[in-house]
């Protein structure tokens, strides 16, 4: 599958791999070590609420400067504060400590590339780097193939949220003191990625400093961004703490969350080398719709699940159509918008994503606690499926260079 790729874009697939096997297991076991530590569910929605909006403030942040200083300086710097982030989780348990580190690297709060999805503050740089490295019949592929990498990664690391819960059963480690190892364990995996980003070759053309973006691009990714509010809003009412949700509402045990998230991220994995095919046959736009409206519905169906088995099955299933639209989102973004701005796009559109992720957790844990834990699960779907309808109307004629047929002139 890798054969046919130059080296560089190998290199930025195995980074993705890498960080998705780490964050993946940080980010089904992180609500739940919050519980562990004694905090309240409201407040354990507060935390991600803080990791989601810092990281959407430095994610635009870092796209910005990506553009301007080089995207190989910034994923290396990214790599640092991540060692430092899971520094501070070994060491402090207290709410400031974890507060300073989900806000310098998002780490644990679902942030970076749980499961091979999204990125966190390495997304925006990654996929204009990335961008750089391949042809536009070539970039859906691309995309999608490292979306699969990261995707697979994040399986395998699902499985090892159970660690803690074995080092506690079977050699009788400390509840909270079970967790550590998984810190010191992704500080591991940053430092191999520091090695890993520091072998791509970058040769770095500053962007002008007239504008961030152009009109053009602007008007695109403004409509990108609007809806994406609405998409994400909804999307925060239920991934972050959805782990969380399992856990309280069928008592299940982390060892059977980390098999249902592998099952969930392979799926995922799949769907990523199956997205640039549909999307060859019916367009870009209508491939990303279609998954993802399928997938809203099947969010509605999860809150009504009578057992964990029933609710387990409607989640693995809904992965494969959850995240199709991923990489042909962020392939998307990168066709639509000039070369030197696509670090700046990116970050602008995964700002208008991740800002109202981060303040639906709170909204989310307070619904959970006072009202049903159910409630978020059927508002978010709702506003998902809202989303989906208006994307479709606004981006339905909207096509990528490569689905463009060039004109024939004519006696020729």
């Amino acid at each position: 599958m890798l054969g046919r790729f130059e080296r560089d874009v190998k290199l930025i697939m195995a980074s993705r791999g890498l960080r998705a096997f780490a964050f993946s297991y940080l980010n089904v076991v992180f609500a739940i070590y919050l519980a562990r530590l004694g905090y309240s569910t409201l407040t354990i929605g507060i935390v991600h609420s803080v990791a989601y909006i810092s990281g959407a403030l430095l994610t635009a942040i870092w796209g910005f400067l990506s553009d301007r200083y080089g995207r190989k300086r910034i994923l290396i710097l990214l790599a640092l504060l991540t060692i430092v982030s899971n520094g501070i989780y070994i060491f402090f348990t207290h709410l400031f400590f974890i507060l300073l580190a989900v806000v310098i690297a998002n780490v644990g709060a679902g942030g970076s590339a749980g499961g091979g999805q999204g990125g966190g503050p390495f997304n925006p740089v990654e996929q204009a780097l990335l961008a750089e490295k391949c042809a536009p019949e070539e970039r859906n592929r691309i995309f999608s193939v490292n979306a699969f990498v990261g995707s697979v990664m994040g399986s395998l690391g699902a499985l090892v949220s159970g660690l803690p819960e074995q080092l506690h059963v079977a050699w009788g480690w400390d509840p909270v003191a079970a967790y550590r190892p998984l810190f010191a364990l992704t500080i591991l995996f940053s430092v191999a990625l520091l090695f890993v980003y520091r072998a791509i070759a970058e040769e770095h053309r500053p962007a002008p400093v007239k504008r961030m973006i152009s009109k053009q691009s602007g008007a695109f990714v403004t409509k990108l961004s609007l809806l994406g509010i609405v998409d994400n809003f909804g999307a925060g009412l239920i991934g972050p703490l959805i782990s969380y949700w399992f856990f309280l509402r069928f008592g299940v045990e982390l060892k059977s969350l980390g098999v249902m998230f592998f099952l969930s991220y392979f799926l995922a994995a799949l769907s990523f080398l199956a997205a640039p095919i549909i999307a060859r046959h019916i367009g870009v736009v209508r491939t990303m719709v279609f998954s993802h409206a399928i997938a809203s519905a099947l969010n509605l169906a999860i809150a009504f699940a009578p057992t964990f088995s029933v609710a387990a099955t409607l989640l693995v299933v809904r992965s494969f159509l959850a995240y199709m639209d991923n990489p042909l989102r962020e392939s998307y973004t990168m066709a639509m918008v000039k070369s030197e701005e696509r670090g700046s796009a990116a970050g602008v559109t995964n700002l208008a994503r991740v800002v109202p992720f981060g303040v639906s957790p709170t909204l989310s844990a307070y619904m959970m606690q006072s009202l049903s834990l159910s409630v978020p699960l059927v508002i978010g779907g709702s506003l998902q499926l809202i989303n989906d309808c208006a994307f479709y109307y606004l981006f339905r004629h909207v096509r990528p260079p490569e689905e463009v047929k060039p004109v024939r002139a004519k006696g020729g």
